[in-house]
């Protein structure tokens, strides 16, 4: 039986993993018996063009480009260099050719371009990184440099994570991808449409959905649209996803449905089974928030009675039908969190729908992806991790929560904990109290290796204005427990924020730099601050102190505003300042740099403190426990034993706590009564158990005990002080 719904995430994404989208929507259809097939268009076309004969057929097209650099003229000079190795370097990337690492660290092996020129500024990167990543890293560069001669000789908007994404960047107007499409097709085109035709003979689909993310897919899902149209005219054809849900809202231009039949907006379970059912009944007319083509005319319908489902009833996703063992592991840059984003194959779960915080103004709050809000049962999520690992092969996750929340984290922490799972994990967090020293250990323990999180603008009357909920020493202090439980901490930080001023941004250079060099930030990235039109500020320019430049909405996409910021600070003009002087903190050097000298203009000079982020890192910790606080027990039973013990004349009776840890064996020594009371109470708050006992139950149990008391004392003593650093936590 041919599948119904043929879902594509077309080119380019990431070459490392697939993007989820399909496989959600594919898992949501399983739970309602609707036959489908997935594709991710982008690693099936990087697959074909790098290979042997892939390779073969883009040189000869690239000798007939005129006018070629003396790089290109290089490349093809050397071009049975890259036809001997890049099969066998595509099976290296893949994880298939481990031993080829050694050859290729001999830098011998690979034929070497442009690109291969900054090496000499990365080779002290490589102090830290083992053959395997250093290889990975020359693989990656020497693959870049082919993209370099396809770029300008065969295909000017090819991109490895991105395609032709300036056709789709604040194109307020259709006219320029609309006669981008209307050229005759490039190699790259003629690669993904032979794939695509391919896969529509096999599958004669009723429907196909484009699932579109980011600009950079836009090209290519409106290429491939046009392809089906002209050479499967019956087949119904739709478009979803994080593109049209930000940028099409108000989408008017009619053109656009030459290529698409519905767009549809926001979560995409209902959209697609509304749709299904109208194909298959044309007198069906029921449509959840889609936009279609009536009488001449776009129409916006939402018609549907049906709500929204539960996260608890969508399924879970399924990543059948895609290449998992092909998709290729790059290091392209030493930022330690771009290099996990890009190297190594994650699974994608969401733990919540939406934001728990819901209030930074920069951020779109007013649409429901981020505005409805509702998690998912720790259980059912570790249900989904099971079903996935034993589906993939894979146990590591990448959560892609827009904030995950830590009372559900710590629950999923636990579950995972209590399952015996061998997981690695990381997500995006807000830094906020709650990731206590506790907390941290805690999430450590069930796998968590990394987390990243917006410290934005580093400076506290700019997060006021965001409304972030944070200040710049509490995330100092929750970067701090994170570092020390051993979790990697990764930075969104942002300049050019409405009303910040020149002081403002050096200021936040300067907070920067001190979490940097006292060792609790290890990775960050600068993005300047953009307007969106559903955000607060986009929405209410006037309580942010800027002007929209222009009013008019577009009749294509409408997300990013052009803004004038009255304050008149040249927000550009600090880019590559900021970038720098980040890049060289990120690898532990010039720390001792004056601030002045990232920048070729005058700054002013900071006014922050010396030891700000010191101060605010060493502040005393309140331990003060709640009397609802949860006491979890992470280590091993202990063996008790029990001695006498003798001072002046005087005996009593002792126990000895002996414990073995992963690492080491230590021991605690208290009363006999307390060594028999503790032995009880460590088996009951094991991390292994399905109750969780609160501190006053524990303190209640230990009071309850004939001859024990002062529970307070007991607590505050050096033995549970101990006991506190190998793992019994407070949560």
């Amino acid at each position: 039986m041919s599948p119904t719904v043929f879902l594509i995430t077309p080119p380019f994404t990431q070459l490392n993993t697939p993007y989820p989208a399909t496989a959600y929507i594919k898992g949501f259809l399983n739970t309602k018996n609707v036959s489908c097939f997935q594709a991710d268009l982008g690693i099936e076309v990087i697959l074909e063009l790098f290979s042997k004969q892939g390779l073969s057929d883009l040189f000869s097209e690239a000798e007939k480009a005129p006018d070629k650099s003396d790089n290109a003229k290089r490349i093809l000079a050397l071009q049975e260099e890259y036809l001997k190795t890049i099969d066998s370097v595509m099976l290296f990337l893949q994880g298939k050719n481990p031993t080829l690492s050694h050859l290729i660290c001999q830098e011998d092996f690979l034929p070497e371009a442009s690109r291969f020129s900054q090496l000499e500024e990365l080779d002290w990167a490589f102090g830290t990184m083992g053959t395997q990543d250093k290889a990975k890293h020359l693989a990656t560069l020497y693959l870049e440099d082919i993209s370099d001669l396809i770029i300008e000789c065969v295909d000017e908007n090819f991109g490895f994570s991105r395609y032709a994404e300036r056709m789709g960047r604040s194109a307020n107007s259709f006219d320029a991808l609309y006669e981008m499409l209307h050229r005759e097709s490039t190699y790259i085109d003629r690669l993904l449409l032979g794939n695509l035709d391919q896969k529509m003979k096999e599958l004669q689909p009723k429907l196909v959905c484009f699932s579109v993310p980011f600009p950079g897919n836009l090209y290519s899902a409106f290429k491939s649209a046009q392809f089906i149209k002209k050479h499967y005219p019956n087949t119904k054809i739709a478009m979803g996803g994080g593109f049209p849900n930000t940028e099409l809202r108000s989408l008017s231009d009619i053109r656009v449905m030459e290529f698409f039949d519905y767009i549809t907006l926001d979560d995409g379970e209902v959209p697609i089974e509304e749709l299904i059912l109208s194909i298959e009944n044309p007198n069906y007319d029921s449509y959840k928030r889609t936009f279609l083509l009536e009488n001449g005319k776009i129409i916006y319908k939402n018609n549907s009675s049906k709500k929204d489902y539960k996260q608890s009833e969508v399924g879970t996703p399924d990543y059948s039908d895609l290449l998992l063992d092909s998709y290729i592991s790059v290091i392209e840059i030493v930022n330690p969190m771009h290099r996990m984003w890009s190297d190594g194959r994650w699974n994608k779960l969401t733990m919540a729908h939406g934001c728990y915080w819901g209030k930074c103004t920069f951020c779109d709050i007013s649409l429901d992806y981020i505005k409805v809000y509702e998690p998912v049962a720790a259980k059912l999520l570790c249900d989904r991790m099971e079903e996935l690992i034993r589906q993939t092969g894979q146990n590591g996750f990448h959560f892609v929560d827009e904030a995950a929340p830590p009372a559900l984290m710590r629950a999923l922490a636990l579950e995972i904990l209590r399952r015996k799972l061998a997981v690695t994990w990381w997500t995006n967090i807000r830094f906020e109290k709650s990731f206590t020293r506790d907390l941290c250990l805690l999430l450590k323990a069930s796998g968590c290796i990394a987390v990243s999180g917006g410290l934005e603008v580093a400076s506290d009357r700019l997060l006021e204005l965001i409304q972030k909920g944070v200040t710049v020493a509490q995330v100092a202090r929750v970067t701090r427990n994170f570092t020390e439980a051993g979790i990697m901490v990764h930075a969104y930080l942002m300049y050019g924020f409405p009303t910040q001023t020149a002081q403002e941004t050096i200021d936040s250079l300067e907070m920067v730099r001190q979490l940097f060099e006292i060792g609790v930030l290890q990775s960050g990235f600068w993005h300047q601050f953009a307007m969106t039109a559903h955000s607060p500020v986009g929405m209410y320019p006037e309580k942010f102190g800027v002007l929209k430049e222009t009013e008019a909405l577009g009749t294509f996409a409408n997300n990013d505003i052009i803004h004038i910021d009255k304050t008149g600070t040249d927000h550009d003009a600090y880019s590559f300042g900021l970038k720098k002087s980040l890049f060289n903190y990120m690898h532990g050097i010039c720390f001792d740099f004056p601030l002045q000298d990232w920048f070729d203009f005058k700054i002013p000079r900071t006014k922050i403190p010396s030891d700000y982020i010191y101060n605010a890192v060493h502040e005393e910790e309140n331990w003060n426990v709640k009397p609802t606080a949860k006491i979890v027990w992470l280590g091993s039973k202990p063996l008790i034993s029990t001695y006498t013990k003798s001072k002046k004349g005087n005996s009593w009776e002792m126990a000895s706590l002996d414990f073995h840890a992963k690492k080491e064996a230590f021991s605690v020594s208290v009363s006999k009564e307390q060594g028999i009371w503790l032995g009880d109470m460590l088996e009951k708050i094991a991390v292994s158990n399905l109750k969780t006992y609160t501190y006053q139950e524990v303190k209640t149990d230990y009071e309850n005990n004939s001859g024990l008391e002062d529970f307070e004392l007991f607590w505050y003593s050096k033995p549970i002080n101990s006991l506190r650093e190998q793992g019994l936590l407070v949560l």
